[in-house]
Formats: structure tokens, C-alpha cells, sequence
């Protein structure tokens, strides 16, 4: 059963799918449910996505599709599973009570094994930040073409595209990506951190998830891509 607030959101973002194609923006869905702060909405948004009405996807900030509506409004949304964002990583979730910090994939049976590296923060080359002695346990459905590993990401500057602190994200090692991927992105070889990449004339900008973050823009021989997401792992 869903609380009065998430009925409204719910209703609210498939309005706004039906009628503009694009799921609504935080401040949108804020003024809506008359809420003072978006925090409010991050919490229905990550209610209803646990209870299986929507599913967020993590590759845009306005990605978010409507699964499923109350009973009283109907059921399964038809063509569910069309999103307004286009491609994003599959999230994985679970109960992570085995593997490593207690993750333990739900109800995949292949499955292989990724180093994985340790949180992602400013100031750290990536290779840094291995530990050669701890992996984590992936679905092989997850996984494109490649070598790829395992990040734990640190802050909240991609919550808007569905990433939050804690949360283990797969990265396929590539020094290419298209533009708007979520990248892995080396700055000045010291500095690592995990943005939107967009390319604009010659140079480079490295775009939070965030509106309380800056776009930070550089020349190309100052960023260095070492790897594409395509996935992410959440425990609760």
C-alpha cells in the first residue's frame, strides 16, 4: 500500500510521461506535492522504485518510467519498460547478505567475479584505489564486452541520475565513450571522479548529476576517460 504522498508522485509522473513524454524534474515534483526540499522526493522516488511502480534509470536525470499503477488506477502501465532517457546500466538489488560488504546478487545464476576498487573520491588515479585482494560477485548478464571492474562511489554528486553514495557501480575499461555517457575521468592524472561526459567544440566538460555542483569544463589533453558505466549494484 502506498502513502498518500507516493500515490500523488505516482500519478504525477505518469501524467506528466503521457503528456510531455519526459518524466517530470525534482523541482517539478517538489512544487507539485507542495514539499519544501527535493530530499522529500528522493525518498518517494526510492519507495516507489522499491515497490516495483517505477524504475529509475541512471544514465539521465530525467529518466524514470511508471511500471505499474495502484489498483484503483489500473494496473501494468502499457509497453512498460519505455523510459523517457533512453539507455541506462541495469541496477542490481538485493539484500547483500553474503559476499563482500554483505552483497549478494538476487536471483542471477551466472555470475563472475570484478576487482573491485575502492571509493571513488577526488585526489586518487584509479589504479590507486585497487585492493588486490577484494572482488565482488557480478551478474555475467550485466557485463558488456571487455575488462571491466567495480567502484564504490562516495557523495552525492550524481543522485539526479539515480547514483548515491554507497552504491557499487560496473565500469567497462575503455579510454573512448560517447557523448553523455557516465564516465570514469582522470584530471590531470591525479584527480579521478565519476560525471556525465559532454563534448562541446574542443574542449571537454565533466557534468554532475546535481544542481548543487558545478559543470567543470577543461581542455582535452587535461582528461583522460578510463572507463564507461554500464551498470550499478544497491544494498539496503
Amino acid at each position: 500500500m502506498l502513502t498518500r504522498k507516493q500515490h500523488e508522485l505516482l500519478l504525477f509522473i505518469h501524467r506528466h510521461l503521457s503528456e510531455h513524454g519526459v518524466s517530470p524534474s525534482f523541482d517539478e515534483m517538489k512544487e507539485a506535492l507542495s514539499l519544501k526540499s527535493k530530499s522529500g522526493i528522493h525518498r518517494l522516488i526510492t519507495a516507489l522504485e522499491e515497490r516495483g511502480f517505477i524504475r529509475r534509470l541512471a544514465h539521465r536525470a530525467r529518466a524514470v518510467e511508471v511500471l505499474r499503477l495502484p489498483e484503483d488506477q489500473g494496473s501494468a502501465v502499457p509497453g512498460g519498460g519505455r523510459s523517457a532517457g533512453g539507455f541506462a546500466p541495469r541496477v542490481i538489488r538485493g539484500d547483500f547478505s553474503g559476499t563482500l560488504h554483505g552483497a549478494s546478487v538476487a536471483r542471477e545464476v551466472a555470475s563472475t567475479q570484478l576487482p573491485l576498487y575502492g571509493r571513488i573520491a577526488a585526489g586518487t588515479p584509479i589504479e590507486a584505489l585497487r585492493d588486490e585482494d577484494t572482488f565482488v560477485d557480478v551478474p555475467a548478464s550485466i557485463l558488456t564486452a571487455g575488462d571491466h571492474y567495480a567502484l564504490e562511489v562516495e557523495g552525492d554528486s550524481m543522485i539526479e541520475a539515480g547514483i548515491f553514495d554507497g552504491d557499487t557501480v560496473i565500469i567497462q575499461r575503455t579510454d573512448q565513450a560517447e557523448n553523455g555517457a557516465i564516465v570514469v575521468a582522470l584530471i590531470d592524472g591525479e584527480e579521478v571522479t565519476l560525471k556525465r561526459l559532454r563534448r562541446k567544440g574542443g574542449a571537454i566538460a565533466l557534468e554532475p548529476a546535481n544542481k548543487d555542483y558545478e559543470t567543470r569544463i577543461f581542455p582535452p589533453e587535461r582528461v583522460k576517460i578510463q572507463g564507461r558505466l554500464v551498470g550499478l549494484m544497491r544494498r539496503y
